[in-house]
């Protein structure tokens, strides 16, 4: 409960009249009448902008939980861990995650659609049915599409991406051409209203990036202090310009079998969806 009281706390300082003002558009609700919008530190009123946060066998639970622990944070937010069933799936690391929310309970027009990444668990979705069908459902009529690490090859296997901009993990970044979109290396990319953020850690450098666009600077800056995000990392080797070529070499030769296996995956995508 601490971290939502903080929000509402936050959001009576920081949210000022012109920005509620957005805050309910983009959450498709009544424009304030004049009263309202002169009331100060007024709170954003109308309903929870719906994000829909894809969870599933085998992701890595770090892709997740920064942009979940943001999201929350968020006012007038309703978060949801969306699968199939609501039985626990197990990460990669072996973290439980248990969904909140099935597919066929998912609203149909989130206002956010989310996809975090993995291996093995995320090539297996790249040509699930079940999972290509709910992403392009929701993905079609979603205000921002959205994912971090690899989870940006199954929003390129859902026809997604196809004219975007975006980025993923480094080691799997050069597969985003098959699915029609332009990789580019950088921590967080944004075209039109496709969010995509890099590997792993870049979570928290996304979730705080949608902050921004929500609710504002100032609020997305009290965030981060907040939650104390100041990343001073031990060596310069977290992506492949910097660090260290044998660092490089092994990490690139340890990854080459699943990126081999995520290659075929979306060979059958880009079939699948008439790219070639």
């Amino acid at each position: 409960m601490f971290r939502r009281d903080f929000a509402k706390q936050l959001g009576a300082v920081l949210l000022t009249p012109s920005l509620i003002g957005k805050i309910r558009a983009t959450a498709q609700t009544p424009s304030p009448s004049p009263s309202q919008s002169n009331m100060p530190h007024a709170m954003p009123s109308g309903s929870p902008l719906q994000i829909a946060m894809l969870v599933y066998p085998g992701m890595t639970a770090l892709d997740l939980v920064a942009p979940q622990t943001i999201f929350t944070e968020l006012m007038g937010t309703r978060v949801e861990l969306v699968w199939k069933a609501k039985e626990t799936v197990i990460s990669d690391s072996g973290i439980p995650i248990v969904p909140t929310m099935t597919f066929a309970d998912c609203p149909a027009e989130p206002d956010i659609v989310f996809v975090g990444g993995g291996t093995k668990g995320t090539w297996a979705l790249m040509n699930d049915p079940a999972v290509i069908e709910f992403l392009q459902s929701r993905g079609a009529k979603a205000k921002l599409v959205t994912s971090v690490c690899t989870g940006s090859l199954v929003l390129g296997a859902a026809g997604l991406l196809n004219g975007y901009k975006a980025t993923s993990h480094w080691v799997a970044r050069d597969l985003l051409p098959l699915f029609g979109a332009t990789p580019v290396n950088a921590r967080v990319v944004e075209d039109r209203n496709r969010i995509t953020g890099a590997g792993v850690t870049a979570g928290m450098d996304f979730a705080l990036r949608i902050a921004t666009r929500l609710r504002g600077e100032e609020y997305a800056q009290a965030l981060q202090l907040a939650n104390e995000y100041d990343p001073q990392p031990p060596f310069k080797s977290g992506n492949p310009q910097e660090a260290t070529p044998k660092v490089r070499d092994f990490v690139t030769g340890y990854y080459a079998p699943a990126v081999a296996e995520a290659r075929v995956q979306a060979m059958k995508a880009r079939q699948r969806l008439g790219l070639g």
